[in-house]
């Protein structure tokens, strides 16, 4: 081994021994892990994860979907959060969480967790990595949809055949 590659790999090994990994953020990773369990987020961010009743191995999970939400907003897609995440400092990461988005995403929801928990969820989604490929970009209201999409469009009400309830 060269000097300078020697002195490379020490370096490196000096930077992650003044930055072990601490109890408290493998708290945060759990409550992370949590918090996106339970607020749903692999609902519409993890393929497949409804249809199988949650059965999505970890791995897969938050990696957006090409299934797309439309409406009067045109059409959203469920964003690849891992790559989202590894796009963006914490900092970053509390910002583009507060600034909301297109719907059908929650973001009142969002907005109204703490920053404590924001943090938690940024920090399991850098602890799983980068994986998968980008959503697709959001389609404009009138332009053609070219993948599968969920249609958000409320409709009038149907009137009930008389006795349609008795039965």
């Amino acid at each position: 081994m060269n000097i300078q590659l020697a002195r490379l790999v020490l370096s490196l090994l000096a930077g992650l021994a003044a930055h072990p990994a601490s109890a408290g953020d493998d708290r945060a990773v759990d409550r992370g892990r949590y918090l996106v369990s339970i607020a749903g987020c692999n609902d519409c961010h993890t393929d497949g994860y409804i249809e199988t009743d949650g059965k999505v191995p970890e791995p897969r999970w938050l990696t957006g979907s090409a299934v797309g939400f439309s409406g009067p907003w045109g059409v959203s897609y469920p964003a690849n959060l891992r790559l989202v995440a590894a796009k963006l400092d914490e900092p970053g990461w509390l910002a583009r969480v507060r600034q909301g988005g297109l719907p059908p995403m929650p973001w009142p929801s969002l907005r109204a967790m703490s920053e404590a928990d924001l943090v938690a969820i940024y920090r399991y989604l850098r602890h799983l990595g980068a994986a998968g490929e980008p959503a697709p970009q959001a389609v404009a209201p009138g332009q053609p949809i070219a993948t599968p999409h969920f249609v958000f469009v409320p409709q009038p009400p149907q009137p009930l055949k008389t006795g349609a309830l008795a039965r």
